[in-house]
């Protein structure tokens, strides 16, 4: 599916071009705010191919891409001629804390591909210089370093954009307002201050603080805010025929003093002692505190809250030289692509397989959406590990006080932003994150079902037995549960019924009892008991998976009486299950298949009649 036909669907399932109030993107995700969310199909939006996910969250219409999401987004604002924070609609209602994440998301989002390049840039001067491949006063370093403190040293400009955007206020006034914050008056002030010079310079009696206020974030967007407000009702008191003389002047009269007297210290004041806070709740709270943000750090990125923390970060970096809460990033980001390298080294499923590889790597380079949502939600367990495992790095890494040097997102490319008593032990709490979760979700992480029998006994126990050479000769089978014998192709539940899990028959039991069908081995009981896979003395490899959909059972009616890597005669009884209480819920046809199908010239299912122990039900050629 190209780019374009994506887009189409897109806007077709969120209801129309007519349901679209706010079109935004971030690094990964399509953001709509839509005038009906009724009218979006969250289903079958999570259906479409390019599409990892998509969900609502406080009002939000989400719709994860990840990597292409750039791509993606240009295409829907062809078609659809919204411009990015663009709306001339009221947003729908949303609790208040929604509101207020929903709100710093959309003013920080669009400034991300240049934070992100400039970081990306300081990164560099971070390795050059750090290496002492140049000296710091070169030319090249002092360019590099130039484009690199860019968006950091001119922030207030960047955010009085965006923020006029989601305020839905002139972007010419609120850059005006940011030029007030950056004049050399009152930055020259500043520097001064330092020097011991006067603090303060005053307007019509009021007191204006020399500040310095470059890199910071919550000034500019108070005084955007503010300035939505403003600008509204002075627009309306003033006749039409003189607002283009006296609206903005009057605007800018009340809305510099104010922030240079009122706003901007404020707001300044709070992201100092924000970063202030963040140092003390870290040197209080140690390796617990560091543990808690770790292992929480993907749960926020995946309810799109983690941009709440953004202009915390930044201004931790702005006030102290470093954020020791991107290190959580850091170490979520690491254990994330750890579990879906563990999927991808333990899936046999070829297309899911592929997935897992290319989204841990994706993961690692620093995007987490694709193997959080298409790998390690899907799984749930991998999830879990990630968060885990990254409690645990982000709890280590703690003790040797990292930290990052610049806003960028933490990835292989990207670790060298970050610092510790050593470098050493950054590289050592990355690789804890990857490689913990990576073991974690490799052994325990991925449902028996989606591994193999033969898979499993070639790495748990190493009693498979090589096929046996049956050139002309012919093997059958017998009933492992007594019951009406199925085709397999009657069976309802399409990964049986294609025969992509093995060949061989159903069986609606009569009785809640399965027999050892031949001599050979339990290879693979699963833990909920629902299922077992054997290997023949002869090489055989079989599984007997009772009823459908039963692993949501967790094990209830099921009672075994073998365990994993028991030998077994035939006619031996292996699992008891309560065949009446499971019918009431779900369906009891049993596949019975031999999955090892492509070591043989032919399996045939042999159906059409009640089956007990001696019925051939399978036969092998």
């Amino acid at each position: 599916m190209t780019n374009k036909e994506l887009a189409s669907k897109i806007i077709a399932l969120v209801g129309g071009e007519e349901n679209i109030s706010v079109l935004t993107h971030c690094a990964t995700r399509l953001r709509f705010n839509l005038k009906d969310n009724s009218k979006a199909d969250i289903e079958a939006l999570k259906g479409l191919e390019g599409v990892l996910t998509a969900q609502l969250k406080s009002g939000q219409l989400q719709v994860v891409i990840g990597a292409k999401v750039n791509a993606i987004f240009d295409e829907v604002s062809a078609q659809v001629h919204i411009t990015e924070g663009g709306a001339s609609v009221e947003e729908p209602s949303k609790n208040k804390v929604g509101a207020v994440i929903e709100t710093i998301s959309g003013i920080f989002a669009p400034t991300l591909p240049v934070l992100i390049g400039c970081g990306m840039f300081k990164a560099i001067v971070s390795l050059i210089t750090n290496l002492q491949l140049m000296p710091g006063d070169s030319s090249f370093i002092v360019i590099m370093s130039m484009i690199g403190d860019l968006i950091f040293y001119f922030f207030p400009f960047f955010l009085a954009v965006s923020a006029a955007r989601k305020f839905k206020v002139s972007e010419y006034l609120a850059l005006a307002l940011a030029a007030a914050y950056m004049y050399p008056t009152i930055m020259n002030g500043a520097a001064a201050v330092a020097e011991g010079g006067p603090a303060t310079m005053r307007f019509l009696g009021l007191p204006i603080l020399f500040v310095n206020y470059k890199s910071t974030v919550i000034p500019i967007i108070l005084s955007v805010w503010v300035l939505s407000l403003i600008y509204k009702k002075i627009d309306n008191l003033v006749p039409d025929f003189l607002k283009i003389l006296l609206t903005s002047m009057i605007v800018l009269f009340i809305m510099v003093p104010l922030e240079l007297v009122v706003l901007g210290p404020i707001g300044s004041y709070m992201g100092t002692y924000i970063a202030k806070f963040i140092d003390w709740f870290y040197n209080v709270g140690g390796i617990i505190a560091a543990a808690l943000l770790g292992g929480t750090r993907s749960l926020l990125t995946m309810m799109g809250m983690h941009y709440a923390l953004a202009p915390l970060q930044i201004q931790q970096i702005a006030e102290t030289g470093g954020s020791t809460l991107l290190v959580s990033a850091l170490t979520a980001n690491f254990s994330q692509a750890g579990a879906g390298f563990g999927a991808f080294l333990r899936l046999k499923d070829k297309q899911m397989k592929s997935v897992a590889g290319s989204a841990a790597l994706s993961a690692v380079l620093g995007i987490t959406e694709p193997v959080m949502y298409g790998v390690n939600l899907k799984y749930k367990k991998p999830f879990a590990f990630g968060m885990a495992s990254s409690a645990v790095a982000a709890a280590f890494l703690s003790l040797f006080h990292a930290r990052a040097m610049a806003y960028a997102p933490p990835g292989l490319f990207t670790i060298i932003t970050y610092e510790a008593d050593s470098f050493v032990y950054i590289i050592i709490g990355a690789l804890i994150a990857f490689g913990l979760a990576a073991v974690l979700t490799f052994l325990f992480g991925i449902p028996a079902e989606e591994v193999s029998a033969s898979e499993k006994a070639s790495t748990d126990t190493g009693n498979a037995q090589p096929a046996p050479a049956m050139i002309n000769g012919e093997l059958t089978i017998a009933s492992p549960i007594k019951g009406k014998v199925i085709p397999l192709s009657e069976v309802p539940d399409a990964a049986f019924s294609e025969g992509a899990m093995g060949q061989g028959v159903g069986i609606e039991p009569s009785e809640g009892k399965v027999y050892a069908p031949f001599d050979g081995t339990v290879d693979m009981l699963f833990d909920t008991k629902h299922a077992v896979g054997l290997t023949s003395s002869e090489g055989v490899e079989l599984l007997i998976h009772i009823g459908l959909d039963t692993v949501e059972l967790n094990g209830q009616y099921f009672d075994a009486h073998v365990k994993n890597g028991d030998p077994i005669k035939k006619g031996q009884l292996l699992i008891e299950f309560d065949k009446d209480s499971i019918a009431k819920k779900y369906s009891t046809v049993t596949p019975v298949l031999v999955t090892n199908f492509d070591n043989y010239n032919k399996i045939e299912g042999i159906s059409g009649m009640a089956a007990d122990n001696e019925t051939a039900i399978i036969k092998i050629q």
